[in-house]
């Protein structure tokens, strides 16, 4: 079953206007599986939520983590239970920080690598050079308060070239909730997990092959058959969603992007017609930014 993780989320115990009571209390309404708190530089929040969830009849489930906030970018931790202190911090060699965070258990990414930073927001873009991704989880290719074209398709180009280029890391989505947000229409990041799976456990899993969504609430599915690739879409039935009448999945490659119709629901493709890397995307009408719905696992030839 797919499971729903809002992977960025802070309260009060750093710059948000929510308590941690209301941050449970906004993600159980909206129907969110799992969210994590990654309040800036603190971990004061997670005991805080710990007590509420172990007291009381809650659904949803919560990753406990931290959002390392630099002059030289953010570097979110949706699974940081051990803190790891960040002195050793280096614009030049950032690798010191994500190795450290690793080997404490922690879940790593890139949180909003394209941020307007100076002099609107010090600190926001991401201007450590990243030679060596092992140690990096993921890309946050969408951060769904920051302007579309401004910030998040750099974003996503960035992660696509690292992918075609042959570097194995996931996509993932962050709300960056400050306050009580709608989150109709945004994106999120999705696995497929099991309902009384461990959320930190499953996350990792997902992560390590590269096997996330990020979606508005419609996914892309693709499966092997014999010669074939069969690719189906899923209604996720995210709260707020507004269906399309129109379907087209694109996939890209190092020679381009080719454009398919996937308006009946589900599209079969020679396997002999993929190149080594495909990275698969949905668009509810024509295939521009603003209709994209779903960011899918990568495809990597030979399939397992």
């Amino acid at each position: 079953m797919f499971r729903r993780y809002e992977l960025h989320n802070h309260t009060d115990q750093s710059d948000a206007k929510i308590t941690c009571r209301q941050l449970i209390d906004h993600m159980e309404a909206d129907s969110a599986d799992c969210f994590a708190i990654t309040d800036h530089n603190t971990t004061s929040g997670q005991p805080i939520i710990r007590k509420i969830l172990a007291e009381e009849n809650r659904k949803v489930k919560c990753l406990y983590g931290m959002e390392y906030t630099t002059y030289y970018g953010h570097i979110v931790c949706p699974v940081l239970e051990q803190y790891v202190p960040w002195d050793s911090i280096n614009r030049r060699n950032p690798e010191l920080l994500f190795e450290a965070c690793k080997k404490a258990g922690a879940v790593t990414g890139v949180a909003h690598p394209f941020s307007y930073g100076d002099p609107f927001a010090r600190g926001c873009r991401f201007e450590m050079e990243i030679t060596d991704f092992t140690n990096v989880d993921y890309i946050e290719v969408i951060n769904n308060p920051e302007p579309l074209h401004e910030v998040n398709e750099p974003g996503i180009l960035w992660w696509e070239d690292l992918v075609l280029s042959g570097v194995k890391i996931s996509a993932c989505a962050g709300m960056d909730l400050h306050n009580t947000d709608d989150m109709s229409m945004m994106f999120a990041t999705y696995i497929d997990g099991t309902k009384d799976g461990d959320a930190a456990d499953e996350l990792r899993s997902a992560l390590a092959v590269q096997k996330t969504w990020v979606s508005r609430g419609m996914l892309v599915t693709w499966e092997t058959d014999g010669d074939s690739i069969r690719f189906d879409l899923c209604d996720v039935k995210k709260p707020g969603f507004i269906p399309s009448g129109h379907y087209i999945l694109t996939l890209k490659n190092k020679d381009g992007i080719r454009e398919f119709d996937m308006t009946s629901g589900f599209l079969v493709l020679p396997l002999t017609d993929l190149q080594d890397t495909e990275i698969p995307k949905l668009y509810g009408g024509e295939a521009v930014l603003e209709n994209l719905i779903c960011i899918a696992p990568v495809i990597r030839k030979p399939i397992l």
